[in-house]
């Protein structure tokens, strides 16, 4: 026991966990700043196709194989779509109506769908103590949700703008947990992950720039070198370097622990939006903050002790 204390205090685990933790927090703010103007479908295309030539690098720098067999280039495929085309069309669409932050603590539930999916497909268990840990957390975001409906001018409206960005953003819940309970079959473990992310990665923009065309017609050529910027942070700092070091992660602590790393990434979303985006708190978000994450807390221990 005190061997593994030591390691969770060292900076192979502080540092990633931190810095995951901080930039994930982070990309949620940055994705508005890729809609203001600026078709979502195209910003969304962007960000890929720079990232998923630097994701293959960092492949071959790893010096994982990258020559995949059918029925794994079908699987990446289809983790494609899901992960990189329908979970972040869907997130960066909602973001047009619901704060950042407020998105960014509805994707704290994404544990809820992971295990239901596992449940069904894989055959694994869902303890008591995860349930109740998810209800007290969904109890919690439904608070934050229902200020968010309340303050908006046309929240009487059923399909008003806010009630559209809830379920958008709950649709790609569900897409990007349809992408990761896929990959945990035995042909998605038998691949390296950085591989199988970048084929995915590949597959996933491939489609972004079909819907692009489709649906937003001709790409947009922005000037604004903040936009440009947000384009390569989001690629290179929110993409391609966080994913090596979460998965680093998992192997050093586990699974489980690594889960937490998504406390941390709300609180610094919630705080980026009460800064930049005047996220104002009152006693039923706060006491809706205090819920959610104490729920998710509850339900990750009961994930962690299986």
């Amino acid at each position: 026991m005190a061997g593994r204390q030591t390691d969770l205090l060292s900076w192979r685990v502080i540092v990633p966990f931190l810095l995951t933790g901080a930039i994930w927090g982070s990309t949620w703010w940055v994705i508005t700043g890729q809609i203001d103007g600026v078709p979502a479908a195209w910003s969304v295309f962007y960000r890929f196709a720079l990232a998923t030539p630097a994701l293959f690098l960092v492949a071959m720098l790893m010096k994982r194989r990258l020559q995949l067999s059918r029925q794994e280039h079908l699987l990446a495929a289809l983790v494609g779509v899901f992960q990189f085309s329908g979970n972040f069309l869907l997130v960066y669409h909602a973001e047009l109506y619901v704060t950042s932050g407020i998105v960014a603590m509805m994707f704290g539930l994404l544990m809820v769908p992971n295990a239901l999916f596992a449940r069904i497909f894989l055959g694994e268990k869902i303890q008591p103590q995860f349930a109740l840990g998810s209800l007290v957390a969904i109890v919690g975001v439904s608070f934050l949700l229902f200020h968010e409906w309340s303050s908006n001018p046309g929240a009487g409206v059923i399909g008003g703008n806010v009630g559209l960005g809830i379920v958008l953003a709950m649709l790609g819940i569900l897409a990007a947990s349809v992408a990761n309970v896929i990959q945990a079959n035995p042909t998605g473990r038998a691949v390296p992950m950085v591989s199988l992310l970048a084929w995915a990665m590949l597959y996933g923009t491939t489609f972004d720039l079909g819907f692009a065309v489709l649906t937003a017609g001709p790409p947009p050529l922005p000037t604004s070198t903040s936009y440009w910027a947000g384009i390569i942070y989001l690629a290179l700092i929110g993409s391609v370097v966080t994913f090596p070091l979460h998965y680093n992660l998992v192997r050093e602590i586990g699974a489980g622990r690594t889960a937490y790393n998504s406390i941390l990434t709300i609180a610094v979303a919630m705080l980026i939006s009460t800064l930049l985006e005047d996220y104002r708190w009152t006693w039923l978000t706060a006491g809706g903050m205090v819920l959610a994450v104490a729920g998710m807390v509850v339900a990750l221990r009961s994930k962690q002790a299986r």
